[in-house]
């Protein structure tokens, strides 16, 4: 069978000029996965008030990571592209949610490539699934799929936080950060609004109805964002041997004064130092390539906190990447090609 992949991230402004921010936040927020309120209500409120007020203070913080090369997502995002190239004989194309290049530019660069292209691996670069990240991208690539009739099928690759090889590779990916004597390791994981967990629970009885729902076995846990972070976590945590009492997780990025899954980041970093907390080590598992959540609100910002709080050293462990071991359980999670007969 003649097969394509396309990598799938979030996205990234054009440039981080306020005019190309604002056009990015925009079409992010104005996502009905990602703002769950009604047409109008989320039309004021993105159009009216978010985005004048948020488009010049991230214009800003964009400005502070940008490179030569660009946007550092868009960066890592074809780097990784490139390394799993190297490793694969199907063509590797990326989109992304948001900006570009965009889905139907990465359908039309694999049929270029091959005109004859019977299937369609679609790789969500998310490892969690969540409403506003791993179902909007493939909900989204769908559409344009379906509404340019396209003959070949898509198929797409499930959220992997549990996968053994993925778990390996953040693990050793976190590993060389830890030889260093560290007081605790933060798991910072995005936030997202505690009705999105809700929504996601085919149950309708088991999310948010106890502390420990997320340790209960239950078929919610498929679209629980919540417990495959925690999951994420906990298998992490056991093959590095960290012991219970020197990490935590918790949850950054909160948009709003709506109730989000705690605890948050921002807050616990201030307060981790008046806990003895001195030396940290942050990891942020939610994302497998290096964007403004890492390198700016938590690498600047986060360290800022943290320091002020009256912490000592703060150590930013970076995403995966193109790390190796990442990059061979990438091509190890695309489907296996079809023997020819």
């Amino acid at each position: 069978m003649k097969r394509g992949i396309i990598l799938m991230n979030l996205g990234s402004p054009d440039s981080p000029e306020v005019k190309d921010v604002r056009r990015y936040l925009a079409e992010f927020l104005m996502d009905e996965r990602v703002i769950d309120y009604p047409y109008l209500f989320r039309f004021l409120l993105v159009k009216g008030i978010i985005v004048p007020f948020r488009a010049p203070r991230s214009a800003e913080a964009y400005k502070s990571i940008w490179s030569k090369e660009g946007s550092p997502l868009i960066v890592f995002t074809k780097q990784l592209q490139e390394t799993l190239q190297k490793q694969i004989a199907e063509p590797v194309e990326i989109a992304m949610r948001y900006g570009n290049p965009a889905p139907q530019k990465a359908y039309e660069n694999l049929l270029k490539r091959n005109s004859a292209l019977e299937e369609v691996i679609l790789m969500p670069l998310y490892p969690h699934y969540a409403m506003s990240s791993y179902e909007t991208a493939v909900e989204y690539m769908k559409e344009v799929h379906k509404k340019n009739g396209y003959s070949f099928k898509l198929t797409t690759v499930g959220p992997y936080y549990n996968n053994e090889d993925y778990i390996h590779a953040l693990s050793e990916s976190i590993r060389p950060y830890l030889q260093d004597d560290f007081d605790k390791l933060l798991f910072s994981y995005h936030g997202v609004p505690e009705r999105h967990i809700l929504k996601g629970d085919i149950t309708r009885n088991h999310c948010l109805k106890s502390p420990d729902c997320c340790e209960i076995a239950s078929p919610a846990h498929k679209y629980c964002y919540r417990h495959q972070c925690f999951k994420t976590t906990a298998l992490v945590t056991h093959e590095l041997q960290i012991p219970r009492e020197k990490f935590e997780l918790s949850f950054q990025s909160r948009l709003g004064r709506d109730k989000w899954l705690s605890p948050y980041t921002a807050q616990r970093l201030g307060e981790l130092p008046k806990e003895g907390v001195k030396k940290l080590a942050i990891a942020c598992p939610a994302f497998v390539s290096d964007c403004l959540e890492t390198l700016e609100e938590i690498a600047k910002e986060g360290k800022e906190i943290f320091l002020h709080a009256g912490g000592e050293s703060f150590t930013m462990i970076p995403c995966l990447n193109t790390h190796p071991l990442w990059v061979s359980a990438l091509a190890k999670l695309l489907p296996p090609s079809p023997k020819a007969e």
